[in-house]
């Protein structure tokens, strides 16, 4: 009777167990559907240079929204532009993406040019506000002085033709205030007349101009057709520079909305269909929730150590930082200090192009110059790590638009070759000291006899009796001189009275 008891209780608390279970599962699940149906838009904001930092921060977000299922990401831009391997590092990362991006360009007075233009392109989504603009997307290493497309010469050797044409027309007597018809004199043409005459779209001036020039003009007019936007324009901005404003941008279906603000944005999204790698999808923005998504500690850190003087530092600091603790085991500080600025610099190195001949260049007149410290070279060590060091900081980077300030450069060099020849010139000077220590510390020393001898016999030096050989015969009591050492045998010299006052040494 009691087992039967017993055994009803168990199966009671089974029962129990069971059924807090289900509830349990039900309640997730509930929830689970419950945050399903609050749809989210993400917003990451970039307002400055398109970085290294900028890409960490822009995938990460991407990323983050699609693990949370999120609607869309909202991408407020507002940049001057940036590196070539950043924009694509980013725009890649959005074509690929689950999640819609929207590129959105605000505030008032904001714009996406360069790079920026790129991104526009290269989004689900392409959206302004008022008093914004884009364009100026001609890689840098093209720009330079002039106009577009046309050489400083070219233009004043048309310039020189239409005055000579003029002046012709003058002395045919066809010029003056006015003609014979009464028709005006014509004027010289204006630059924007000289590029009229010339349809020929940029191509750049050499090999390498024009191959960077068309590389640009076929992703981008990849990325216009991709999302059906104008594609001939895309190729203006490219090879002449041009610029748009939002409502020229619009007109000309470059972006595909116009918002004041974000709110605005939204709701004009509300059933726009978007094309993405795995298909069409329409979006639903009524009721959504905004989810912003500042940059953190890491893109701020990211961004402060990748700007290429930063990293520059930090990469000396580390060397010598570990070359002192070498040199001094036990100094602490030093590789402590040097530890932590060359990890710094290596995360940097990481994620920006680094040219490594340029960092082997800048190694190499390191240790260089850190040997002609130990090796008698005569200057030879130390100009050629100064040439190497130099040569390897301005190559360092492998970009055109990443360069270590040209001052810094120098000025480190300058310390360090000073720091070299310091260090040479001690050398130097310590090398021509009479050694302080052991049996050569003894040369020059002046002691006494302890008896009479001609060859061999005692003598008193360095508060020690001493065995010595004499060149000539002494006296007890007289002063000798010590000139050489052979063991333990010393070879002295006879002291006269007034060298004995100018003596060194103890006796």
């Amino acid at each position: 009777m009691i087992r039967f008891r017993n055994q009803r209780g168990a199966a009671a608390r089974w029962l129990l167990w069971l059924a807090l279970l289900v509830v349990g599962t039900a309640g997730a699940l509930l929830a689970s559907a419950d945050n399903g149906g609050d749809r989210e838009a993400v917003l990451l904001t970039v307002d400055g240079a398109i970085g290294p930092a900028t890409v960490d921060y822009i995938t990460r977000g991407i990323d983050a929204a699609e693990e949370r299922g999120a609607e869309m990401v909202v991408l407020q831009l507002d940049t001057p532009g940036g590196l070539d391997s950043s924009m694509r590092s980013i725009i890649k990362h959005m074509l690929q993406s689950e999640v819609p991006v929207v590129t959105y360009v605000h505030p008032a007075g904001a714009r996406a040019a360069s790079a920026g233009t790129y991104m526009l392109y290269g989004s689900h989504v392409a959206a302004m506000t008022p008093a914004t603009n884009l364009g100026s997307a001609t890689p840098v290493q093209m720009g330079g002085g002039g106009l577009p497309g046309m050489d400083e010469e070219d233009l004043d050797e048309l310039r020189e033709e239409a005055e000579d044409e003029a002046e012709a027309e003058d002395e045919n007597g066809n010029g003056g205030e006015e003609r014979d018809n009464g028709e005006e004199a014509v004027e010289p043409a204006t630059e924007e007349e000289l590029l009229e005459d010339d349809p020929e779209p940029r191509r750049g001036d050499d090999a390498m101009e024009r191959k960077v020039l068309e590389d640009a003009v076929s992703y981008i007019r990849g990325l216009a057709e991709r999302y059906d936007r104008n594609a001939d324009w895309a190729e203006e901005t490219v090879r002449e520079g041009s610029n748009l404003t939002a409502t020229a941008a619009l007109e000309k279906n470059v972006i595909d909305f116009v918002a004041d603000n974000l709110d605005d944005l939204l709701a004009q999204l509300d059933g726009h269909t978007v094309k993405l790698m795995s298909g069409e999808r329409e979006l639903v923005t009524e009721g959504i929730e905004i989810v912003r998504m500042d940059p953190d500690w890491r893109t701020e850190l990211l961004s402060l150590i990748t700007n290429p003087n930063i990293a520059y530092i930090l990469m000396l600091i580390g060397i010598y930082g570990i070359i002192f603790e070498l040199a001094n085991p036990g100094a602490v500080y030093p590789g402590v200090i040097g530890s932590i600025a060359l990890i710094l610099a290596f995360f940097a190195l990481q994620v920006m192009p680094i040219n490594y001949a340029g960092l082997a260049l800048m190694l190499l007149g390191m240790i260089f110059m850190i040997a002609e410290a130990f090796v008698p070279s005569f200057g030879a060590l130390g100009i050629g790590g100064l040439v190497a060091f130099i040569t390897g900081s301005v190559i360092l980077w492998d970009d055109p638009n990443l360069n270590v300030a040209l001052p810094l450069v120098v000025g480190t060099a300058i310390a360090i070759g000073l720091v070299s020849v310091w260090v040479l010139g001690r050398l130097f000077k310590l090398r021509g000291k009479k050694s302080a220590t052991g049996h050569e510390e003894m040369i020059g020393m002046i002691g006494h006899a302890r008896e009479d001898f001609e060859r061999r016999g005692p003598v008193w030096v360095h508060s020690e009796l001493w065995t010595a050989e004499t060149t000539a015969p002494v006296r007890e009591g007289q002063a000798v001189r010590v000139t050489a050492i052979d063991g333990l045998r010393l070879t002295v010299e006879p002291v006269e009275q007034d060298e004995r006052a100018a003596g060194s040494g103890p006796a």
